[in-house]
């Protein structure tokens, strides 16, 4: 009961856990890896919008497996990112767009349009 209590107020403590182990695998990077999860963690923390912490957790989880599969096969950065970084990360948010601010703004203002109209059809 005092678990569930503390997750109603501070958010799931199992989604805290996996983001603590997150930033562990991203801190046994090499350096040019983890610089650049590091990079990709900010961007995409910032202007992601994610609204779910399940969402963030498992956006979070594809990244650092991404980089860690590269690392152990020698990939270059380049070869993951490409030559735009910014593109590889906006193509890497889309993967988790439903639980995006954004995403839930967009859908608020289609609702609204669409009531608006029912309402000047209407007899």
């Amino acid at each position: 009961m005092p678990a569930a209590w503390i997750e109603k107020v501070t958010g799931s403590l199992e989604q805290k856990k996996q983001y603590k182990q997150y930033k562990a695998r991203v801190k046994a990077l090499p350096e040019s890896y983890r610089v650049s999860v590091e990079a990709l963690d900010r961007y995409l923390m910032t202007f992601g919008g994610i609204t779910s912490g399940d969402t963030l957790v498992a956006m979070l989880e594809d990244l650092i497996e991404l980089f860690e599969q590269s690392a152990a096969s020698g990939t270059a950065i380049r070869d993951i990112v490409g030559e735009d970084p910014v593109e590889f990360a906006e193509t890497f948010l889309e993967n988790y767009s439903e639980d995006r601010w954004i995403s839930k703004e967009r859908r608020r203002l289609t609702a609204a349009i669409e009531r608006a109209v029912s309402i000047e059809e209407a007899p």
